[in-house]
């Protein structure tokens, strides 16, 4: 358009002033449209890649039901990486006839780069839960998909000389929590590196609000852990932990160490149980409360972007809870 302007119009043939404006005009029409077209076009792409890529990762890391054989169940997780939706962090609940079984694991690194190893061990996670009438089966079989993904990735990048130990897949591994909650609250544990869970309770009868306090937020730990899955070989034999019951009306919150780790402006680390005393004194009763309250609370002192993968799930046990008019719950023996 620009070059039939410039040859045939009779205007960009003078030289005044008029006519250099209108051929400036032209020239400047011309490469505005195709500044927008060329815009246009990339925005239409990028949208594409944004939808396949949101249902990717929506496979990955599928979002969770409200409610799981009686517990009620609250989730979220922020990437490292601006833009992506999944990262280095990893969590599934699903109900068997075992139990419900449940995983949150950490993939060393953080965003994009470590979405391999999510696929891996959660895919294994999903079919061995259903398979395996005990938790120690369920990790050995996550402990085998970790191996394979490893030499396959081993493979990939060094196809002649084998894994180097100094690449980033030769120190690759992820921390796992295996959990199993029995029909009767029942909770046995398989812990891999990662953190213990915090056990959220109702209130508690006790004259001081400190012990109230302190009564309702409890740190779960029971010895050392395994090591993460990847750095070394699993041993023979796989003590569970037996974390006791899980009494009605009361909760379970699993993290990964990016919650713990981020830190704020002045390199403080974030008070995590302060924030779940907070999130419990005020939401008693409601995973989603007590999950939105600490991710505020989490994103506010991270100056809105945390560093690390961040991932949170609460589990509450909903099992024989009546609902109350106003708002209360009475806790009864769960059904048989």
């Amino acid at each position: 358009m620009a070059i039939t302007y410039k040859l045939a119009c009779p205007l960009a043939q003078q030289n005044g002033l008029g006519a250099r404006i209108a051929t400036c005009a032209v020239f400047f029409a011309v490469g505005t449209g195709l500044v927008l077209h060329v815009r246009s076009g990339l925005l239409r792409e990028l949208r594409q890649i944004r939808r396949v890529a949101g249902a990717a990762q929506g496979v990955l890391l599928r979002p969770l039901p409200p409610s799981v054989d009686g517990l009620q169940v609250a989730a979220a997780q922020v990437s490292a990486d601006r833009g992506a939706s999944v990262g280095g962090d990893l969590y599934e609940v699903i109900g068997t006839e075992h139990g419900v079984r449940v995983v949150m694991g950490d993939v060393r690194g953080h965003g994009l780069a470590a979405i391999g190893t999510v696929a891996a061990v959660l895919g294994s996670f999903r079919e061995a839960v259903h398979d395996e009438p005990e938790l120690p089966g369920v990790l050995r079989k996550l402990d085998r998909a970790m191996a394979r993904h490893l030499r396959e990735r081993a493979k990939a990048e060094h196809p002649s000389s084998g894994l180097d130990p100094d690449n980033p897949v030769a120190e690759e591994f992820v921390t796992v929590l295996l959990l199993e909650i029995g029909r009767d609250g029942e909770v046995t544990a398989l812990n891999c590196g990662h953190p213990w869970p915090y056990v959220l309770r109702g209130d508690k009868e006790a004259p001081d609000a400190r012990d109230r306090d302190r009564d309702r937020v409890e740190h779960l730990g029971f010895g050392d852990p395994l090591p993460p899955l990847g750095a070394f070989p699993l041993p023979a034999e796989l003590p569970v932990a037996d974390c006791g019951p899980l009494p009605p009306g009361e909760a379970l919150f699993l993290y990964t160490d990016g919650v713990e780790d981020a830190r704020d402006g002045a390199g403080r680390f974030f008070p995590l149980r302060a924030a779940l005393t907070e999130a419990v004194r005020a939401h008693p009763a409601s995973p989603q409360e007590v999950l939105g309250t600490v991710f505020t609370q989490l994103l506010r002192h991270a100056d809105g972007f945390p560093t690390d993968d961040v991932a949170v799930l609460v589990l509450r046990n909903d099992r024989g809870v009546v609902s109350l008019p106003h708002g209360e719950s009475m806790a009864h023996h769960a059904a048989p």
